[in-house]
C-alpha cells in the first residue's frame, strides 16, 4: 500500500514537516514543538485529506519523543531513525543545502524511498524510568562540573561558599533520584525482575541495570545480540581496502551513547573483580589486543549478557555466558 510519507525535522522550538502525497506532490509546513502545534498538525493532515501516513523523524534527544508519542497514538506508522542514516543519504543524493526545509524534503524522500522500519513506543512504565535515569544523569553531569570549578582554586569566598551550597543541593537531588529510580523499579514486577537479572552479571550492579532497562526498552524488539550490540554502537567496525589501506578495527560507535557510556566502568569493574572475565579477557591479551581493544570487548560482551538472561528469563551463568 503505497501511503503518503512525511518527514519531520525537528528542533526545540518548531518543527518542520514535508508531505510527500501519493501522487509526489510536496507540501511544506512549520509548527511549533508543542502539544498545539501536534493538534495544528493534525489539522493540517486532514486539510490535505490524509488519514494514515508513515512519518519519519530523526533520533534527536528528547524534542521529537513526544510528538512521535503523539503521531503513534493517532495511528499512524512512525520510524525514528539514526540520523547518520539521513546523512548517508544526504550524501548519496549530493545534497549540497542544509536548511530546516530542505532537511524536512531529505528525510520525507528517504522514508518514501527506504520504508525504514516501525517505531514502537516503550511503555509508559518504562518511559518514566527514562526520564528518572535521565535526570540522574544529568544531575551527575552537573555535580562532576561543579566539583571541578570547586577544585580549580576559586578564591573568592562568596563564589566558593555559591559552589559549596549548589553541591550539597546536588547532593540532595542525586540520592532523591536514585531513591525515586529504586522505588520505580520495585513498585514494577517486570522492571524489578529484569533488574534482578541485570544485577547477576558480573560488573553489572543497580544503577547500570536502570540504565540497560530504560534505553534498551523492550528486548523482543532485538533480533539477537549482536542486533543490540550495534544499537550501541559496540559492534567493531574494519576499516580496509586493497593492499594500501589497513586501518586499526575500533568500535562502530554508531549507537545510542547513553548505553555505551553506562557500560564503560561496569567493564572495567568486571576486569578487574571477575574471575570470569579475567579468563574471558586472557585470550584477547595473548592475540595482541591492547587495553582500550579489551576493554570495548568487554563492553560488547555484557550487551550479550544483557540479551542473554533477559530474553530467557535465567540469571548469570558463566557455563552457557562461554558461549553467549
Amino acid at each position: 500500500m503505497n501511503i503518503p510519507t512525511l518527514g519531520i525535522d525537528i528542533s526545540k522550538a518548531k518543527f518542520n514537516v514535508c508531505l510527500i502525497n501519493p501522487h509526489d506532490k510536496l507540501k511544506h509546513k512549520v509548527f511549533p514543538n508543542t502539544a498545539s502545534g501536534f493538534q495544528q498538525l493534525a489539522e493540517w493532515l486532514t486539510k490535505q485529506h490524509v488519514e494514515l501516513i508513515h512519518v519519519c523523524l530523526e533520533a534527536t534527544g528528547t524534542y521529537g519523543e513526544a510528538l512521535a508519542l503523539f503521531l503513534h497514538q493517532a495511528g499512524h506508522s512512525v520510524s525514528v531513525i539514526n540520523p547518520a542514516a539521513v546523512k548517508a543519504y544526504a550524501g548519496a543524493q549530493l545534497s549540497r543545502t542544509k536548511t530546516d526545509r530542505v532537511d524536512a524534503e531529505l528525510i520525507a524522500r528517504f522514508c518514501h524511498t527506504q520504508r525504514p522500519p516501525l517505531w514502537t513506543p516503550p511503555s509508559a512504565e518504562v518511559r518514566e524510568l527514562q526520564a528518572l535515569v535521565r535526570r540522574l544523569e544529568a544531575l551527575v553531569e552537573m555535580r562532576t562540573a561543579e566539583s571541578n570549578r570547586l577544585e580549580a582554586a576559586i578564591t573568592a569566598s562568596a563564589v566558593r561558599a555559591s559552589i559549596e551550597e549548589h553541591l550539597a543541593y546536588l547532593d540532595v537531588e542525586i540520592k532523591r533520584t536514585e531513591h525515586l529510580i529504586r522505588e520505580h523499579i520495585n513498585s514494577d514486577p517486570k522492571l524489578k525482575q529484569q533488574s534482578e537479572l541485570l544485577d547477576s552479571i558480573p560488573g553489572i550492579a543497580a544503577t547500570t541495570a536502570a540504565t540497560l532497562l530504560a534505553e534498551v526498552a523492550d528486548i523482543t524488539q532485538y533480533r539477537s545480540a549482536r542486533q543490540l550490540a550495534a544499537y550501541a554502537g559496540l559492534v567493531p567496525r574494519a576499516r580496509q581496502s586493497g593492499s594500501s589501506v589497513r586501518g586499526r578495527t575500533r568500535l562502530s560507535k554508531i549507537g545510542n551513547a547513553r548505553l555505551r557510556k553506562a557500560l564503560y566502568f561496569p567493564a572495567v569493574t568486571a576486569l578487574r573483580c571477575s574471575p570470569f572475565f579475567q579468563f574471558w579477557a586472557k585470550g584477547l591479551r595473548e592475540r595482541g589486543k591492547c587495553k582500550m581493544s579489551v576493554i570495548g570487548a568487554v563492553m560488547r560482551k555484557l550487551v550479550h549478557l544483557a540479551y542473554g538472561v533477559l530474553k530467557s528469563g535465567q540469571p548469570f551463568d558463566p557455563e552457557w555466558a562461554e558461549s553467549a
